[in-house]
């Protein structure tokens, strides 16, 4: 739904493109594109997919007809093979929701080139880390790297009955741990986040909508200053939080 409706986390992405340098190409590892190992879409163009079930109707129509980028797509593979990842190309991959839903509303006019890169859900977080290391010479190119997932993501404990309800104290415990590490740079504590942050488990019983948070980190190369961009949360355990790495 933030696809479409009016929120803090919605009105952020707004005017987070204006913000940031003009990118010649957007790579976005995205928590529903998932692999056993590095898979990356190469597709020109990536179709529009349509993933997730009992949502309105207007979503289904929606597109965003993003230009692929077979090369970029390539040179990835390479990067991430020199990094002993073992990645493969997917020719035919669209653009899932974690990919079009931020994008649509940060560059509506779809006019800049995509490449989805998978996320592994058996791999931890230092392996992600590696990966978003190998993705960092491509920000002195002009490519956007994006780590598209959630802060916090238990859909089993959302409020569905009351939006704005307070974030549950669980909630937010793991969050200001995430948050005081991220603002510290303490990366040998965030790559341990499972046994060292309260509530780990239960702010994300599976882990791929946290793990796009440390490929975005490596990413931004070996000592890079965090940002925290925005705060908000949604349905009283949605924790919405967006950082820059630089």
């Amino acid at each position: 739904m933030l696809a479409v409706e009016d929120s803090p986390a919605g009105r952020f992405l707004d005017g987070l493109g204006a913000q940031l340098p003009r990118p010649r190409a957007i790579v976005v590892v995205s928590a529903h594109f998932m692999a056993e190992a590095p898979a990356i879409g190469a597709a020109a163009p990536p179709e529009t997919v349509h993933d997730f079930g009992g949502f309105p109707a207007a979503l289904y129509q929606i597109t965003y007809p993003a230009p692929g980028a077979p090369e970029l797509a390539a040179e990835i593979a390479s990067r991430l093979e020199a990094a002993g990842l073992t990645p493969s190309l997917r020719p035919q991959h669209g653009l899932d929701h974690g990919v079009w839903v931020p994008l649509r509303r940060m560059y509506p006019d779809a006019d800049l080139p995509v490449v989805p890169v998978s996320v592994s859900p058996h791999r931890d977080a230092a392996w992600h880390h590696a990966l978003g290391r190998a993705l960092a010479p491509l920000r002195a190119q002009g490519v956007l790297v994006i780590g598209s997932g959630g802060f916090v993501h238990n859909l089993g404990d959302l409020d569905w009955r009351h939006r704005d309800a307070p974030l549950a104290p669980w909630s937010r415990d793991f969050r200001d741990w995430m948050t005081g590490r991220i603002a510290t740079g303490d990366t040998d504590a965030l790559l341990d986040w499972a046994r060292q942050a309260p509530n780990a488990r239960h702010a994300h019983p599976t882990t791929e909508h946290l793990m796009p948070l440390f490929v975005a980190m490596g990413a931004g190369g070996e000592t890079p200053t965090a940002r925290h961009l925005h705060d908000s949360f949604e349905l009283g355990t949605l924790a919405l939080d967006a950082f820059a790495f630089d």
